[in-house]
């Protein structure tokens, strides 16, 4: 049974070599009894196939049902989730550096080997907790951005978004994460701007051009820093993990002053 749990634990997608185990035998006898009573780790009893060693005896290796069993098995999707959600709350309270597989496991109620069953190893667990936790707002928020529509309201739907379902939730600590972790990770900076940053970027862009044409705009070449207008989403995560409790920032009023450094020229009195 030990071997069996061992090799449970091979990471998908690595070449984990023979998952069999040789059972040696006295005297080139084959087929104990013993090897016949092993167990895989659902409790089903083994097969037994003989192979023929370089001494010409054939020698019994039972084979797991449970290997057996990997290329057709199907995730689970709760036990991703609560994979992904212990890996949040890991992260958050280690950082991505510190923070370990077995820890992660423990948190999810899992063995270790169950999570290289659904990600290859810690940093693509976090690339796909980015994923699986950002991109459903920075769908919401380009569909706002792109309502054709007076665009001061149009960015202000966007910052109601972001403050209800991301600075409102643990959404926030990936962010951190992120901004804490990405100088030593280059290749999480990097999946994070081309799953986070680079959407919501181009669809800021895309609504100044909007707003420009339209003379809606206070100084046209913002258009060349939508980082201007992202740059109060950054302050507002950063000021509420670290200074909220010394000096609250109501971040909706904070978000909405930027907006009118940007269209001041033609809101209405």
């Amino acid at each position: 049974m030990a071997d069996t749990r061992a090799k449970a634990r091979t990471p998908a997608g690595k070449a984990s070599g023979s998952t069999a185990r040789l059972d040696e035998t006295s005297g080139g006898k084959t087929g104990s009894s013993k090897t016949d009573r092993s167990k895989t780790n659902s409790g089903k009893t083994g097969r037994t196939k003989n192979v023929r060693p370089k001494s010409g005896r054939s020698e019994p290796v039972t084979v797991s049902h449970a290997t057996e069993r990997r290329p057709g098995r199907v995730p689970n999707p709760n036990r991703r989730e609560a994979i992904l959600s212990a890996a949040l709350e890991e992260f958050s309270a280690r950082g991505f550096s510190a923070a370990r597989l077995d820890d992660v496991a423990s948190r999810a109620g899992v063995a270790k080997g169950t999570i290289y069953l659904y990600f290859r190893d810690k940093e693509l667990l976090f690339e796909e907790l980015i994923r699986d936790v950002l991109s459903p707002v920075v769908g919401a928020i380009e569909l706002a951005l792109h309502h054709d529509g007076p665009v001061r309201p149009v960015a202000e739907a966007a910052i109601d978004i972001f403050i209800r379902e991301v600075l409102g939730t643990r959404r926030k600590d990936v962010i951190r994460l992120v901004l804490s972790e990405g100088a030593r990770f280059p290749k999480l900076a990097e999946f994070y701007y081309r799953e986070v940053l680079a959407h919501i970027f181009t669809a800021i862009r895309t609504l100044l051009a909007r707003a420009a044409t339209r003379g809606e705009l206070r100084d046209d070449t913002i258009v060349q820093f939508p980082q201007l207008v992202g740059a109060p989403a950054i302050v507002a995560v950063l000021w509420s993990g670290l200074f909220q409790r010394y000096e609250p920032l109501d971040v909706s009023a904070f978000m909405r002053k930027q907006l009118d450094l940007i269209f001041a020229a033609t809101r209405q009195p």
